[in-house]
This record gives structure tokens, C-alpha cells and sequence, in this order.
């Protein structure tokens, strides 16, 4: 048991190393403005507009993909929330002084990070329908996921973990369709 305690205190550390240099780039005001901008679209904003767009784009053709991200929507929302009480894992600006919160969170608990939960799950129903947007989407979901650990609000396993959850949702519910 001792190894595991070392290895997990190990990976605890790095957690926190990578979540204050990825937070540095806060201290630069483009940067800090940029990444809250993305974090606020990618709070739903960016994904209802997104489903907008394929209803007017495509019509009736949209409304099973739409239903389908909508769908997952909420089974996302209710797991993570499930999660986050579950763990009461702290945020890293409350735990470390050298961290600091680049925008004000969503809610009190920093696992998993809700924010790449629903980007992965909903990227990744979207790409399945429309594979074009690829280029859009996959972007955003990634500087999505860097603004939760840029602002402070999330270490990378949070982000990895809610990565992970979306994927898992997304996946499991196309053997659904």
C-alpha cells in the first residue's frame, strides 16, 4: 500500500504543478480574456447555438442529431452532478495561494470539470452526424478544456476525467440509437 500512496501522492503533485503553470498564462490579460470568453461560451452557450445552427442549416434533417445532443445533455448533467457531490474535490485556487481563480465558477466543487464533459460528449455526437465540422469543433473543445485549467477553476485530471465521462456517455449512447 505504501507504493500506491506514493505514486498517487506523485500524480497529486503533478496535478497541481500543471494546473499553476497552465494558470500563469492568466497573469497575461489577452490570454486571461480570451480563455474566459471561451470558458462562458463553452458553459452551453457555444453547444445550444450549435444545435440552433444545425436546426436552421438542415431542418428536420437536424432534429434526431439535436434530440440525440440533447439527450446526452442530460444524462451528462445529472452524472456530473452525481459526481461533484460524490467527491467535494476543492478547487486549486482554494487549496493553492500560487493558483489564481481567472473567473468566477459555475458551482463549489472542481471534479469532474463539467465544462469538457459536455464539450467532449457533445462534440463528439455532432462529429458523428456531421463529420465537416471537425474543424470547428475540435478546436473548441480543446481550448474549452484549457480554459478550465488556465482560469484556475479545474486541475488536468478534472478536465481528464470529465473528458473521459463525456466520451463514455457519448459512446455508450449511440448502442442506444
Amino acid at each position: 500500500m505504501p507504493r500506491l500512496d506514493a505514486t498517487l501522492e506523485a500524480l497529486k503533485q503533478w496535478d497541481a504543478r500543471a494546473c499553476a503553470r497552465l494558470n500563469r498564462a492568466a497573469r497575461l490579460r489577452p490570454l486571461a480574456a480570451l480563455f474566459r470568453g471561451v470558458s462562458w461560451l463553452g458553459a452551453g452557450i457555444f453547444w445550444y447555438a450549435l444545435m440552433l445552427g444545425l436546426l436552421l442549416a438542415y431542418g428536420a434533417e437536424a432534429a434526431l442529431p439535436v434530440a440525440h445532443m440533447i439527450g446526452v445533455g442530460i444524462t451528462c448533467t445529472l452524472l456530473y452532478r452525481v459526481l461533484k457531490l460524490g467527491t467535494l474535490r476543492p478547487r486549486p485556487y482554494e487549496v493553492h495561494a500560487h493558483i489564481a481563480a481567472g473567473a468566477a465558477p459555475l458551482d463549489r466543487f472542481s471534479f469532474p470539470s463539467g465544462h469538457a464533459l459536455h464539450a467532449v460528449a457533445f462534440t463528439l455526437i455532432a462529429l458523428a452526424y456531421y463529420p465537416a465540422l471537425t474543424l470547428l469543433l475540435v478546436p473548441v473543445t480543446a481550448l474549452v478544456a484549457a480554459s478550465r485549467m488556465v482560469l484556475g477553476l479545474h486541475y488536468p485530471s478534472d478536465v481528464l476525467a470529465g473528458a473521459a465521462v463525456g466520451a463514455s456517455v457519448a459512446l455508450a449512447s449511440f448502442s442506444l440509437a
